[in-house]
């Protein structure tokens, strides 16, 4: 038999529904906050992903030359894609601009736990200003999607990449060295970042100084440890949250995020359920799209790991019951097949989820297949009732059953 390749997985209608159903909730919730909905292309050039991230990212996706010999990737995640399509499409609309996607990225890498080589990604970016209205709109955001889903354990830390960009420019760190170091530190990778602050001549001191900032979290009284300006936004944007009913917030200076092109908050979700690999949520405010040719415009967004919040979910206990179908349409005989085709058509016009015994099954093996896609009514079309222009309506949960005029079948079953 030939497999689905490594990381990747078959959804079947089940699981499909359910992806779905909570697929919905997020979409209504970025609507209800005034983002509208955008999709870009699975595949992109790959140079708008090494532009971004540098050469070493081609070691962690899928690129390849196409037949016009063009260099391609697969996207491994979607604000470059999307900072790109402004550039292209949007910068001279009116700002700001709230959009949300969703859709599968893909990155070559070992698959685990929450973890594939094909995910799904569900985020939104806030493209407009640098300011604190416009971070806490996508942090409450991000926050209201979470509470919508129902996962009742998580925690939002927030920080700012400006308290350790100002630590390592006052240890002497060159800028183009910075993005290693906080890659490292991102992680608390103290082992891998204290041999390269040596190499670059930091002290002892000023190392064990800026590890115990990274370790740092707590309320506002955190705020007293770092720079009058990045306290003065962080308080700024706290009290904001605060007035949205954002208040599972903690400040956290240790969350760098790792990348370079974040120019002020940043903040991530996790999920205690998840154990180690517990982050959900990640986001920040940046600046991307003078890399790809436009103007300079600070945005805020963030991506929500669609498979893991799931996972989260079912770690939880959290249950998700499939729907089935409103009514399935047994006929009692073959001569009545077609008067139970045009009945089940009048259904489906009328938009009740409408299925039928298509497989010519006998009474019982019918009634047995419309438990085992959750009807919530059957309909038995025999000749008898018929003939008075009628049909039975069985209730699956009670197994109370009537006679209903034909006439009379959408309107009673509504």
């Amino acid at each position: 038999m030939i497999q689905c390749p490594r990381g990747t997985r078959d959804f079947l209608p089940d699981e499909m529904e359910r992806r779905r159903y909570y697929e919905s909730i997020l979409r209504k919730t970025a609507v209800t906050f005034g983002f509208r909905e955008i999709s870009t292309p699975i595949f992109e050039e790959t140079e708008l992903f090494t532009t971004r991230s540098g050469p070493n990212i081609l070691n962690e996706i899928y690129a390849f030359k196409d037949k016009g010999d063009r260099d391609i990737a697969l996207r491994p995640e979607l604000t470059a894609p999307v900072m790109r399509m402004f550039v292209n499409s949007m910068s001279n609309e009116p700002r700001p601009l709230k959009l949300f996607y969703y859709g599968q990225c893909f990155r070559y890498e070992r698959p685990q736990s929450g973890r594939y080589r094909e995910f799904f990604q569900f985020g939104a970016e806030l493209i407009g200003n640098a300011n604190a209205e416009t971070d806490a709109e996508a942090i409450a955001l991000a926050a209201s999607m979470i509470r919508a889903l129902g996962l009742k354990e998580y925690k939002i830390r927030i920080g700012h990449i400006g308290v350790l960009r100002d630590l390592l420019n006052n240890a002497g760190i060159a800028k183009d060295r910075m993005p290693e170091i906080l890659q490292k530190l991102d992680k608390k990778l103290y082992d891998e970042a204290r041999p390269l602050l040596i190499d670059m001549n930091v002290d002892d001191d000023v190392i064990d100084n800026i590890f115990k900032i990274t370790e740092t979290v707590g309320g506002k009284e955190v705020l007293d440890l770092i720079s009058d300006e990045a306290a003065a936004y962080l308080k700024e944007l706290i009290d904001i949250l605060a007035v949205m009913d954002v208040n599972d917030v903690e400040i956290d200076l240790g969350v760098v995020r790792g990348l370079d092109y974040y120019t002020g908050i940043v903040f991530e979700a996790e999920a205690p359920s998840l154990g180690a690999e517990k982050q959900i949520c990640g986001g920040g405010s940046y600046s991307l799209s003078e890399l790809f040719g436009g103007e300079k415009v600070f945005s805020t967004g963030f991506a929500i790991g669609f498979d893991r919040i799931l996972l989260a979910l079912e770690k939880e206990g959290g249950k998700f019951e499939n729907k089935g179908v409103d009514v399935y349409v047994v006929p009692v005989s073959d001569d009545v097949r077609p008067d139970a085709a045009k009945i089940v058509s009048m259904l489906r016009s009328n938009e009740i989820i409408a299925d039928i015994d298509i497989m010519r099954r006998k009474m019982a093996k019918a009634m047995k297949q419309a438990s085992e896609v959750k009807a919530k009514y059957a309909v038995i079309v025999g000749k008898n009732e018929l003939n008075e222009n009628s049909v039975t309506v069985r209730d699956m949960s009670t197994g109370d059953q009537k006679m209903v005029k034909i006439s009379d079948l959408v309107r009673s079953l509504k």
